[in-house]
């Protein structure tokens, strides 16, 4: 029996890695089978700060769907479609932004963050749709009458706003028509990238999801490993080591071994970073070829995706009148 309705969504906004797919994507797959879950390809958020080239936005958007596909989301289970496919969610953003006090948006942390640190590079940020982004997602969330968010807890701050904007919504049409939906933590597994720094595509420091077993030997190599061990036989220091890192996290059996081999000085960085790879591509070669086989059927990933948009339009209908109903806007 279903314990709620879960909606979460990811930005199109470039080749997917496997920190994305440690960090969310591996946790969605274990909610499917406890939740009624939607699931979003969300290209109206990448709009809000990739507005100014969305030469990529249509092959980004299938590489996306093939990367859920292939690591085991289920669209007989879950309802998978394109954000804008559902016109319903452009539609209560509108409604939303009637009522959201400016200075709930403005008070958003990542707000002035990413202002400045986009704005570094050159992009103009100071937009409305950046500014409305939170209303975008509490507008995504509301529409399907979620009850849960999976969220890191560096995302808190983003789902209590909607929480708040659910409360003033039932206070100003003197109704009660939306769960307050909850943060779903998870103890999600965090990838740094192969140079120490977060993974990022932005800093070229990737390992692509669905890689081939050639391409994850070969970044792994290009790993960064203690600075202060010259020699094999050089006491180490796991704990400044990328390639431990991933240890802890792929070959958790064998890493405290290698932990202690490391620091007397009995394994080499080279042997460490074969073993890593002959672990990871055990563990990941079923997606890789999973992924192959999705590349090959174009068809078939734009049925997945026009029939989630279909399931979700009848839901985001139903709701939307209702929404209307008590706005006197119907």
């Amino acid at each position: 029996m279903s314990k709620g309705v879960i909606f979460s969504g990811m930005q199109p906004s470039g080749r997917f890695h496997l920190g994305n797919y440690m960090g969310a994507l591996e946790n969605w797959i274990r909610l499917q089978n406890d939740y009624d879950c939607v699931f979003s390809i969300v290209d109206l958020h990448a709009l809000t700060s990739s507005y100014d080239d969305t030469s990529k936005l249509q092959d980004n958007i299938r590489e996306m769907a093939i990367d859920w596909l292939s690591a085991g989301l289920d669209p007989e289970k879950n309802i998978i479609f394109v954000q804008s496919h559902v016109k319903e969610h452009a539609e209560l953003c509108l409604l939303l932004g009637m009522n959201t006090p400016l200075s709930w948006l403005e008070r958003v942390p990542t707000y002035k963050d990413k202002i400045v640190n986009l704005g570094s590079q050159g992009k103009d940020m100071h937009t409305y749709g950046f500014l409305g982004y939170p209303v975008l997602m509490a507008a995504d969330i509301m529409l399907y009458h979620a009850n849960y968010v999976p969220v890191g807890e560096d995302q808190a701050a983003h789902l209590e706003l909607t929480r708040e904007m659910v409360r003033r919504f039932h206070t100003l049409y003197h109704c009660n028509i939306f769960p307050e939906p909850q943060p779903v933590y998870s103890k999600a597994k965090v990838l740094p990238g192969i140079d120490g720094r977060k993974m990022s595509k932005s800093y070229g420091n990737t390992i692509p999801f669905g890689a081939s077993p050639e391409e994850v030997t070969a970044r792994i190599n290009q790993m960064v490993t203690d600075k202060t061990r010259i020699r094999k036989t050089d006491p180490g220091h796991p704990d400044d080591c990328v390639v431990f890192k991933f240890q802890q996290v792929f070959n958790t059996e064998e890493a405290p071994t290698i932990c202690e081999r490391c620091k007397a000085g009995d394994i080499g960085c080279v042997a460490c970073k074969k073993a890593l790879a002959a672990k990871m591509n055990a563990l990941l070669s079923g997606i890789h070829a999973k992924r192959q086989e999705l590349e090959k059927r174009p068809d078939y990933i734009q049925e997945v995706l026009d029939n989630g948009a279909k399931r979700a339009q009848v839901i985001a209908a139903k709701n939307m009148a209702e929404i209307k109903k008590v706005m006197n806007v119907l």
